[in-house]
């Protein structure tokens, strides 16, 4: 299971208590729990759309649970890891950072950068040239530069005599950028080309046409189509606040707005323990954000609990799995027969014999590389295998050959010679490692049970029921 998905899925989560007739409605392990909390968790877990609705008594022993796995968490210390803050400020921080910023910063922003980008455009302004651009290397020989020479003005006589110049753009220049479109450039302004390119084209009117002319890039022509200065502010306004948001210049806000903090605590403060504040004040007066925050926190602790206590440690537990299926075996029972074993495909008829006798001594779960090691170690590969535990219709070659289903199937190229080896499981599989998933999900399952009834045990808990009769009734 993915962490994200594993925290969402246990996650119980409770709310901030409103400081008017907002009483205890629970208390685990001495904490109090208020009656907005437990409504704010109830009620996200029990919307519209939610296939299994709780009653409210229902939703009890779930949310209990969940608050005497953080109690564990907690007690075990896990939230003072460098692992858990380090995590958990990240995604703190995702949240604080944009409070930082107002409307106002944001504003202030998108003025500096017209202002900004008038000043460099300077009197000169805007033009919007039009060009035909022939290729020249930097590295050309005279006789290649005098070829495109040639071209270019022969391109340029073409359009003196009248030619389309936007057609002779799109079917004769080399800028692919451009010549789609007729050559037609952006606006630019100073500073944004060539020094070459930028005098011929601020020295032209509007709708006058440069002789062909060198730049370190190749020969242009250029088609002069406007000349306009910068519109104003507001005109441009939506266009600029777009572009910025694009360059994620609020969090840069933000980091500006923090560092000036530090700086101004005179050393008290380091950026963790700004932060830290912020969040702390703003959650205070926002419900809905401390309750969001408080989620991740109670869910890294959740993920980490229970990986320690459940997930991982069944995973690990080879002994414990093995104890867990040979007292369940019946529950894993196959109503069809199975074949564990593999399909092999090899180009010699001496490897048929040699696959068997290289694992026939060997454990299952051990063939996979007792083959890659033997067969297919170098770069020539010897063989073709196919193994797991089939049932009929998982895969062809076994259908044919061992349970005797006359379908064709089609050879592997290459490797002309099919060949099957193992076993058949009639009843069932014959150890945990045959069901391995889905004996770890049902040990899994014991373990929580367990740990659950142990956390009960350890941790006190007492529910108020006549405050509980008056959850979303109030």
């Amino acid at each position: 299971m993915k962490k994200g998905t594993l925290i969402a899925a246990l996650l119980l989560v409770g709310g901030a208590a409103s400081a008017q007739d907002d009483p205890t409605v629970m208390t685990v392990n001495g904490v109090p729990v208020a009656r907005s909390e437990f409504e704010y968790s109830y009620n996200k877990n029990n919307a519209a759309g939610v296939i299994d609705k709780k009653t409210v008594e229902e939703y009890v022993d779930l949310f209990v649970n969940y608050k005497l796995k953080v109690a564990a968490a907690l007690d075990a210390k896990l939230d003072t890891l460098t692992s858990f803050k380090k995590e958990f400020a990240q995604y703190r921080d995702q949240q604080i950072r944009p409070t930082m910023v107002t409307d106002a910063d944001v504003e202030a922003e998108a003025r500096k950068v017209y202002d900004d980008t008038k000043r460099a455009i300077g009197p000169r302004g805007l033009v919007r040239p039009a060009h035909i651009f022939l290729m020249l290397g930097q590295r050309a020989t005279a006789e290649e530069q005098e070829r495109v020479k040639q071209r270019i003005d022969s391109i340029y006589a073409a359009l003196k005599g009248g030619a389309d110049f936007a057609d002779m753009a799109r079917r004769l220049s080399q800028d692919q950028g451009t010549a789609a479109n007729g050559g037609l450039l952006p606006w630019i302004g100073p500073g944004q080309t060539l020094k070459e390119f930028e005098d011929k084209a601020y020295a032209l009117k509007d709708g006058e046409m440069s002789e062909p002319f060198l730049s370190p890039a190749g020969y242009h022509i250029i088609l002069m189509k406007g000349h306009k200065q910068l519109e104003p502010y507001d005109s441009l306004r939506s266009n600029i606040l777009s572009f910025i948001e694009k360059r994620n210049v609020r969090d840069r806000i933000a980091s500006m707005k923090l560092d000036t903090i530090v700086e101004q605590s005179g050393g008290k403060l380091t950026r963790e323990e700004a932060m830290e504040r912020r969040a702390d004040s703003l959650m205070a007066v926002n419900p809905d954000l401390k309750n969001l925050i408080r989620e991740y926190h109670d869910g890294l602790l959740l993920y980490e609990i229970s990986n320690r206590a459940v997930w991982e440690k069944a995973a690990k537990d080879e002994e414990g799995l093995e104890a867990f299926f040979k007292k369940n075996k019946k529950k894993y029972a196959w109503s069809e027969p199975r074949f564990k074993g593999m399909a092999y495909h090899v180009k010699d008829e001496a490897d048929v014999k040699a696959v068997k006798d290289c694992v026939k001594k060997l454990k299952f779960t051990e063939w996979n590389e007792a083959l890659r090691s033997t067969f297919n170690s170098d770069s020539v590969l010897r063989i073709r295998v196919e193994k797991g535990i089939f049932k009929k219709g998982d895969n062809g070659f076994i259908d044919s050959l061992v349970f005797g289903v006359d379908i064709p199937v089609k050879p592997v190229d290459g490797y002309p010679i099919d060949a099957v080896y193992g076993k058949m499981l009639k009843k069932g599989p014959e150890e945990y490692t045959d069901v391995r998933g889905l004996v770890t999900a049902d040990y899994q399952d014991l373990l929580e049970k367990e740990w659950v009834a142990e956390l009960r045990k350890k941790y006190p808990v007492v529910v108020d029921e006549k405050v509980l009769k008056t959850v979303n009734n109030h």
